[in-house]
């Protein structure tokens, strides 16, 4: 039996959105969401487990969040669209590490009926800038299927630059898959200036 400790609240608020930590309440929208929009988010992910819309599956996916933030491991949030409080995606940010490196990974997906409309531009910056100005990172990675034309508009909108390709990287739709891996550095060593795209107030 899973057992939620008390945790420090966080959202995150853009001008459209409430980013904030999954809670048992977002199980029946999530799962609608990520159903409806099978067919869709299928060809860019790892392979679904067969409980993966499960409300036991779905409370071991909000203690982990939960769990995750409170040691700093990583921070999985959802983005809920603030005049009507829809569940419209997630962004993870995940695999964070320390000391030398100062540094995480960072994933995302959103419903089919939202996409392309600007809503993730708006979450990728503000987690981007979450992690440069308040977890004090330097370093963003992402990583993505070289045919997602989406992805990699997304992040190179978001300030990421294209650092190369990793050979068999995850295993997607029951394939290991290659994937173009891209960076946002904070003070970006690659051109000696600071990468303002996650400092940058936003537009009124």
């Amino acid at each position: 039996m899973l057992t939620f400790r008390r945790h420090v609240s966080l959202a995150i608020e853009t001008p459209r959105l409430v980013l904030r930590l999954p809670e048992m309440a977002d199980h029946v929208p999530w799962a609608t969401l990520r159903r409806d929009g099978e067919a869709f988010l299928r060809p860019w992910e790892p392979t679904w487990s067969a409980d993966h819309l499960t409300r036991k599956a779905f409370r071991t996916r909000v203690y982990w969040a939960q769990r995750a933030r409170d040691e700093g491991r990583a921070l999985a949030l959802f983005l809920v669209r603030r005049p009507d409080a829809r569940l419209l995606g997630a962004i993870t940010l995940d695999n964070i590490r320390r000391g030398p490196s100062q540094s995480a990974q960072v994933g995302y997906w959103i419903g089919a009926p939202f996409a392309r409309q600007g809503y993730m531009t708006e979450a990728l910056d503000a987690v981007v800038r979450h992690a440069f100005e308040a977890l004090d990172l330097g370093r963003i990675e992402a990583a993505c299927l070289p045919e997602n034309v989406a992805s990699r508009g997304l992040l190179e909108r978001s300030g990421f630059v294209h650092e190369g390709v990793a050979v068999g990287y995850l295993q997607i739709a029951g394939r290991w898959r290659d994937h173009v891996l891209y960076a946002n550095l904070r003070a970006d060593r690659r051109s000696g200036t600071t990468n303002l795209q996650a400092s940058e107030p936003w537009p009124s």
